[in-house]
């Protein structure tokens, strides 16, 4: 099943979803190896954007690594006219698609009234949608939750107006604002917004491996599926997806050795990408992640949490996985 998003086209509608702190560009780029049909940003402030200097924003096309295949950026705010010249900025820069984020529940991002809490003020909302589409060539897509709370499950009414707004692809997040990842998310409640649009909707949260995609495409009817923290630790979980789903290339999964030499390689781009010290701090919840995937020796794993010193955790690394056989989610 081919997914278009305007006149992009994406073979498996199995896409890697934004994480802040997490999805960077060395995750964005593993993922993509691996098989994920769409990768999308870290969320970029729009404000930010507006106001950094170019050597500021030159340093950001890089690190979004907008060149490197298709790439959907997303920006996130709360005023239409900083979202406009974001979206201006990010298309003279190369992005593919341009994402906006409606779905985000950290209370600061929220508390700046951007992320989930615009979907209080559809309005509001619908006017950044306006001068975002109004301001590119280039598809906008829109990610967000059900609602602000279960007394404002407004999700499928903004989807509509969306979609007569121009955009051209929704991903909802089935909970609210208030729910943040507790409870189960409701993929029966994401096939409202299916059945109120024609654009495709994109099912998340709680979607972590073949079986999840499955029941939330069932329950959904949605066009695909996008796949955040089940992608924590399993890179290639995207695309194991893609490829029980959509007959897409199965990935080459690392087991044992070449584990320990993938896990090495990516410690080695997230310092590369940040630097020593910071890149350092980074990658321990991705090496922690990868433990716990491959159930690698709790002492080993907390030793890899306190080093310091990149090569003794690079030895460590190699210790840790070599023979550790990694679990496989069908």
């Amino acid at each position: 099943m081919t997914l278009a998003i305007s006149t992009l086209r994406i073979a498996a509608p199995v896409l890697l979803a934004p994480m802040a702190g997490i999805t960077d560009l060395p995750f964005r780029r593993v993922a993509a190896r691996f098989g994920a049909g769409l990768v999308v940003s870290e969320m970029v402030a729009s404000g930010e954007m507006v106001t950094a200097r170019p050597s500021v924003r030159a340093k950001a096309r890089t690190d979004l690594g907008i060149g490197d295949g298709p790439t959907s950026v997303q920006l996130a705010g709360r005023d239409a006219a900083p979202m406009a010249e974001a979206a201006r900025i990010v298309t003279g820069m190369g992005a593919s698609v341009i994402d906006i984020n409606m779905g985000c529940p950290a209370k600061q991002v929220t508390g700046g009234y951007s992320g989930s809490a615009l979907m209080r003020d559809p309005d509001h909302a619908l006017r950044l949608i306006e001068a975002v589409v109004g301001a590119t060539h280039l598809p906008v897509t829109l990610k967000c939750r059900l609602g602000w709370d279960s007394d404002c499950l407004n999700a499928p009414d903004l989807a509509l107006r969306a979609q007569n707004a121009g955009i051209q692809m929704i991903t909802v997040h089935g909970r609210t604002r208030q729910q943040f990842y507790k409870g189960a998310a409701d993929w029966d409640a994401i096939g409202r917004v299916v059945r109120k649009v024609t654009i495709p909707v994109i099912a998340n949260g709680d979607i972590t491996d073949v079986a999840s995609a499955r029941a939330a495409l069932a329950a959904s009817g949605a066009a695909g599926v996008m796949i955040g923290r089940g992608a924590q630790g399993a890179p290639w979980r995207v695309g194991q997806i893609a490829h029980a789903l959509y007959g897409a290339k199965a990935p080459s999964v690392p087991t044992g050795s070449a584990l320990a030499e993938f896990v090495t390689e990516h410690y080695g781009a997230m310092l590369s990408f940040y630097g020593r010290d910071l890149g350092l701090r980074v990658a321990r919840k991705h090496i922690g992640w990868y433990c716990d995937a491959a159930r690698a020796d709790p002492g080993q794993r907390r030793m890899m949490m306190t080093l310091s010193d990149p090569a003794a955790v690079e030895a460590a690394i190699r210790r840790a996985f070599a023979c550790e056989p990694l679990g496989v989610a069908a």
